[in-house]
């Protein structure tokens, strides 16, 4: 889990909300696939702040659920859609920017761009 001293470089970029916290837990995670309280836990929101949003995330298909374990249904990142892969992209380009990491067609396209 991320200390308020350790956020994520997305969080730094673009502050630290609840729908953002979740966000980030699950770029962070997305290989893995949870029960809402535990979603909400690990992000560090209620889950009351989760509930008022996580349906509109079912819905742009960001999060899927995956399998039901007893009574608890299981979601994940949903790495079909093209919005959440671009978003957890979007995460490795601010995480590699931060360490000062650059990508190779990057600095050939801006190359280019300054010619």
């Amino acid at each position: 889990m991320k200390t308020e001293t350790n956020k994520s470089a997305f969080l730094e970029y673009f502050g630290d909300t609840p729908k953002l916290r979740f966000l980030d837990f699950l770029i962070g995670n997305h290989f893995f696939d949870f029960n809402m309280t535990d979603m909400a836990k690990e992000a560090r929101i209620s889950y009351n702040s989760l509930k008022s949003f996580f349906d509109e995330f079912l819905e742009k298909g960001i999060i899927i659920k995956t399998r039901k374990v007893g009574k608890s249904d299981m979601y994940k990142f949903n790495m079909d859609n093209e919005t959440a892969k671009n978003f957890l992209r979007f995460a490795w380009f601010l995480t590699k920017k931060d360490l000062g990491i650059e990508d190779k067609k990057s600095v050939l396209n801006s190359q280019k761009i300054a010619s």
